[in-house]
């Protein structure tokens, strides 16, 4: 367990208007991981909302070493997200989740004991194994979803049975390769992430969770979501 003791975990939240939900993810991150080194990065895309401004308020609550803001002047995707906060991480692991918490901070200790089991390089959550799930889907999402995952498989064979989840621990040296490899943008870019990791043929483990429709705010996937998951799983068929 003398690695657990060396470990620091970068947690990489890109924000977008999550005013009222980057509180309670903070708290319940900092709940759930009593024992660990860790620091949240929250990389905000000028958020209208004041989304910012909750987050000096909880820099001064819980340490400007523990909470970093790193914004950016306007919305330019989820993948440059990552690459910009991977840029302040300083620990050797790092996490990315979303802030409208359909990704729950629980989930935080299994990852990170799968990790140490195993010495995985990525761990990434799935909703399609035993004690997974999704609640607050309607089945229509539900289907498209599944469908979406199921057509990856086929084409793709990632060997991981949840392609477009985002709530993944990475080794720092792992993510920095594998980001420099992706071009996608938005969606497409998590399924990217997973497809150039297998492969490039590192260890990847999964764990089991349950993803929860975002509590506050309004989804940001919409039909030209769908295009360009399409659009990608075509240029991911051709390019690897």
């Amino acid at each position: 367990m003398e690695e657990k003791n060396n470990n620091k975990f970068s947690i990489i939240v890109p924000t977008y208007n999550e005013r009222l939900n980057i509180a309670l993810l903070v708290y319940l991150v900092f709940k759930h991981l009593r024992d660990v080194d860790f620091e949240i990065i929250v990389v905000d895309d000028g958020s209208p909302d004041g989304t910012q401004e909750v987050v000096k308020q909880l820099q001064q609550l819980y340490g400007e070493d523990r909470i970093l803001l790193r914004p950016r002047p306007r919305k330019l995707g989820l993948g440059t997200a990552y690459v910009h906060g991977l840029k302040h991480a300083s620990g050797n692991f790092v996490v990315i989740m979303d802030a409208d918490l359909s990704h729950h901070p629980k989930y935080l200790p299994s990852f990170i004991k799968k990790q140490l089991e195993t010495g995985a390089d990525m761990v990434t959550g799935t909703r399609y194994v035993k004690g997974g799930g999704v609640h607050g889907w309607n089945l229509m999402r539900k289907l498209t979803s599944r469908g979406a995952n199921v057509l990856a498989h086929t084409l793709l064979w990632p060997g991981v049975s949840d392609l477009t989840g985002s709530f993944r621990l990475y080794r720092k040296s792992v993510l920095e390769d594998v980001i420099s490899s992706c071009v996608s943008k938005g969606y497409v870019f998590q399924m990217e992430m997973i497809v150039r990791a297998s492969r490039k043929g590192y260890h990847i483990e999964e764990v089991p969770i349950t993803f929860v429709d975002r509590v506050f705010g309004s989804s940001k996937l919409g039909g030209s979501e769908i295009v360009e998951y399409l659009k990608g799983l075509a240029y991911l068929l051709v390019t690897t």
